[in-house]
This record gives structure tokens, sequence and C-alpha cells, in this order.
């Protein structure tokens, strides 16, 4: 294994795989602040050679963080598909990505290979695809899940309804839920990010939205995203639940700053089959975002594009039935102004597609950021060309209560015109039968959240 390499003039010596990674990224204000990125250009192409020419078995042999010490290692390698993964092991990573390119490469053919795939894998070829190849590669790829519907197919663009309100009213969550609606958003789920996460909040929040489908027979799922931990007391007292949701991270470190294990994790997945009121099998929601395993002091040197693809993995282990991630809402100190949200929104989209996760993202900035809605537009329009799963859908794109611009119910129509999509069929259907759509465009009557109240 070769980890040095003469460029200009100069030879560029790199410590280990993790170092090499690292060294290859594009620039991200987190790996700065870590003290890992590349000091210039030089050193940054310097790494993307060197990481070309690894290969995939050279990846599995040294992930970021040992697996004696960590159990999303752990997970991940054990997952692994034996014969996929031996078939392509010794591909480089430039191969690989070549091979993603070819036109005769389907979506299928890098469904099965992603079987064989670890995270680091998935993260070197990352590094080495321009913006227009992380669309290109994503775009081939179509990975579907069902809980009471169905995400990922190919036409469809779906939303996540996201009726938060500061203090948990049910009055503001219903008017937000009854105008989104009124909008064609919300086949993905309706989910609400609650202010107060007791139990007996999570339990009113859940009754509110089960309520509400159930009456007017919205084929959706709902959600209160909620700690797991709470959402299971919830169940447990008898609440409706259709999807179970978490944060989490790429390291374990990092998951338990976020207050989870691989234990509680399977003990939610068993407990939301067997009493959950989703149809299922996919019946779990994770969210993610570049960065967060350095705010908690739990990235182990490794740099965050490889730590998010470790997210996927981990991910990937529970079967979602949504997972995304929230590119822009961690802050400056991780992704600093426009051109790094919109290289990890396509990162991270690509890298979800190709472990096999059904990925959606929350194109999204914090107002301390170097960004504007203009520039969130713009990234929405490049993921949605790359066939991202679903966006979320927010009053005015301006969050109350989590305090962020994000996409709005208007953006989730403008992107289906002009994309030619639709919203999942069965959502659809609902939505013409309550004069809300036709043939995939909001009616006249769009946007009359009295609709609901009659």
């Amino acid at each position: 294994m070769n980890l040095k390499t003469r460029l200009f003039g100069q030879t560029f010596n790199f410590k280990d795989v993790k170092d090499v990674l690292a060294k290859a990224n594009e620039i991200k204000s987190g790996d700065i602040l870590a003290g890992i990125a590349a000091a210039d250009a030089a050193e940054r192409i310097a790494a993307k050679r060197v990481l070309s020419e690894l290969t995939l078995e050279d990846l599995r042999n040294n992930p970021v963080i040992p697996l004696e010490i960590d159990e999303v290692s752990r997970i991940i390698d054990e997952d692994v598909n034996e014969p996929i993964y031996h078939t392509i092991k010794n591909w480089s990573v430039a191969e690989f990505r070549e091979f993603i390119m070819r036109t005769e490469t389907t979506g299928s053919v890098l469904q099965r290979i992603s079987r064989g795939l670890t995270s680091e894998m998935v993260a070197a070829v990352a590094k080495l695809m321009s913006n227009l190849d992380l669309i290109l590669g994503a775009a081939k790829i179509q990975n579907l899940a069902h809980c009471n519907t169905t995400v990922g197919a190919a036409g469809c663009l779906a939303s996540r309804l996201q009726p938060n309100h500061p203090t948990d009213g049910v009055d503001g969550i219903l008017a937000s839920l009854r105008e989104g609606l009124s909008y064609g958003v919300g086949d993905a789920v309706i989910g609400l990010n609650p202010v107060d996460d007791s139990v007996p909040a999570t339990i009113r929040s859940l009754e509110t939205l089960y309520n509400f489908v159930e009456e007017w027979n919205v084929p959706t799922q709902i959600c209160v995203l909620a700690h797991i931990t709470t959402q299971m007391k919830a169940l447990r007292k008898g609440a409706p639940v259709h999807l179970l949701f978490q944060s989490i991270a790429g390291s374990q470190v990092g998951n338990e700053a976020f207050g989870v294990s691989k234990e509680i994790l399977d003990e939610a997945y068993a407990l939301g089959l067997k009493e959950g009121r989703a149809t299922g099998p996919n019946i779990m929601y994770f969210e993610t975002g570049q960065g967060s395993e350095l705010s908690s002091e739990a990235h182990h040197g490794a740099d965050q594009v490889t730590l998010e693809a470790r997210c996927y993995g981990l991910a990937r282990h529970y079967k979602p039935f949504l997972v995304n991630t929230v590119v822009g809402f961690i802050g400056p100190e991780y992704l600093y102004d426009t051109r790094q949200v919109t290289r990890a929104g396509l990162e991270d989209h690509f890298m979800g597609k190709l472990t096999g996760l059904p990925m959606g993202v929350d194109a999204c900035y914090t107002n301390h950021m170097k960004a504007d809605q203009n520039d969130i537009e713009n990234l929405a329009t490049l993921l949605t060309a790359a066939g991202c799963t679903y966006f979320m859908g927010i009053p005015m794109g301006d969050d109350v209560m989590l305090n962020y611009q994000c996409t709005s119910y208007h953006d989730i129509a403008a992107l289906r015109e002009l994309f030619r999509l639709r919203p999942l069929p069965e959502f659809e259907a609902w939505a013409e039968s309550m004069g809300i759509l036709t043939k995939g465009k909001l009616t006249a009557r769009a946007g009359d959240a009295t609709i609901f109240t009659r």
C-alpha cells in the first residue's frame, strides 16, 4: 500500500489511510478546525492521487476508527456481503469511480455492489468526484422503502411536512399541518420537532398528528422527533407511532453524545416492528449532518465526509424508511459558506444513495452562515436533478422553532413542476380527491387551509 507520491517537484508522504482520506477532502471549515485538512491545493491533489490508487481492500482493512474500539466500525464491517466484496476488493478507488460513471452501469448494478462496500470506500470515491459526478452517480440509483407508503421511486419527489411550533401548541401545529397539506406537502412524513421532549408531550403530539391523518385519510406517516428513548416510552404507553426517529453519528463516542447505542437502536427497531402502527417493514427514520462528531469531540482524527458516510453505514443496518442529512444546520464552524454547503449536500446525497438508502436532504442554512435563500434553492435544484428522495416543507421556509432557513411548501411544488415530478402515488390520488392537485400540479384551491376546517 503506497502512501507517498511526487507532484509538482515535491514529495508528499501521508501517515496512514485516515490521513489520506482527510487530506483528499474538499475544503471544509470543520476539517480545518480539527487540524486535519490539507495545507494547500497541492497537498490536496497529492492526497487525491494517492487515494485514487488505493484499493477497496486497503480501505476495508484500514477503517478510520478500529473495530476493536468502535461498534459503528463493527456494524459496518459485519454487514458487508462477502461474495460481492470479493468481486470488487482489488479495484482501485479510481477504477471504482470510472465504473460508477460508465453509461452502461445501471442503478441496479450499483445497488448490488453497495452491499459489498464499507463506508470508507463510499467516502473515498466521493472525494474523487466533481459535483456533476456526484449528481450523475446518485441519479442512477432508486432505493425503495415502505412504511405506509413507498418512497424512492423514479419520477417522484416526496416531502416532509414539518409543522414545528415554538411552544408545541396544538393549534399552531395543526395550522401548519393544514397549510402544508393544502400545498401537496407531507407525503414522505409529517414530522414534528418537539420543544418538550417529555413522554406526555410526545404522546400528545403523536396523537394530534395521528388523529388528524386518520380523520382525513391522509396516506402518509407520522413522527415526533423526540429522543428515541422517549418515543419508546410513549409507544409502550400505547401512543400511535409509525416511524421511530433518531439523530446518529459516525462513531460510537458520537452516538453516546446523542444518548444512543447499538443496544438502544436494536431495542427500538424490535419494538417498532412489534408495537408500531405502520404497515412496514421499514419503520426507522435517521438524521445526520457533517460535523456532528467534531462538535462532540468524537471524530478520532477522521474527516467529516468519511464520518458522514459511516452514519449511512450505521443507518443501513436498520433498513430505514427515511434518512436525511441536515446539511447546513450545524453552522459555519463545520461548513463555512455556500460553496461548502453545496458540496456537502451533493456528497451526502450521493453517499447515502450508494449505501442503499432512501436519501433525502434538508437543504438549509443558519443565519450566521454565509448563505441565503437563493443558495439553498440552488442546492435543492441540483439535488432534485440528482434524484433526491425528499425535501423538507416548512411555512415560508422559515422554521419558527429551530430558527433556521429551509425549503418551503412552495419550493416543493416548484421543483416538482420544473422537473416534471409527482408526489407519491397514493398521496397524489388523495390530494386530487381533495381538489388540491390535478395531474400532479397545484390547483387554484391549493393553499386554502380551510379545506381541513369544514
